[in-house]
């Protein structure tokens, strides 16, 4: 007797193997480099202190924040502009954003970092700085006058 499944390739009945694909916004690498940044004391980004970013408007194109992917090499690019604070040492405070930056996007995400270039574009004086605790009151206040003006 003929038997027709013999003929039949059996490459044809073999499922093609899996590809799994992830891909990262640049929001997301955005995010990581603010919150990398929020650690590292006397830095900001160009758009003012880094506390505003994270408590206020969100990450729609953080201003100075600039990465490149290659998806060949599965690796990640980043072009940092930032403030630094007067009296900072410059070499030293590259040093360690870039080390922190390098770290918190390889833990993270598990992409190879390329480069971190960091662009001190200003100076920060000391008079102008403000504190976690200084603009967490200054938003309780202006919520508790807003309330206030509501009931009258």
């Amino acid at each position: 007797m003929h038997n027709p499944l013999k003929q039949i390739d059996t490459k044809e009945l073999e499922l093609p193997e899996t590809v799994f694909i992830r891909d990262i916004e640049t929001k997301v690498f955005q995010s990581i480099v603010v919150q990398s940044l929020s650690q590292i004391e006397g830095v900001e980004t160009l758009e003012g202190n880094l506390f505003d970013d994270l408590l206020g408007s969100g990450l729609d194109g953080v201003k100075g924040i600039h990465v490149d992917q290659d998806q060949k090499t599965h690796s990640v690019n980043v072009r940092l502009e930032i403030n630094v604070a007067y009296g900072t040492i410059i070499p030293d405070k590259a040093e360690e954003i870039q080390n922190r930056i390098l770290q918190d996007i390889s833990n993270l995400t598990g992409l190879h970092v390329g480069t971190v270039h960091v662009i001190f574009k200003n100076l920060i004086s000391n008079k102008a700085k403000t504190t976690v605790e200084e603009i967490l009151e200054k938003r309780v206040k202006s919520s508790h006058s807003e309330r206030y003006d509501e009931v009258f």
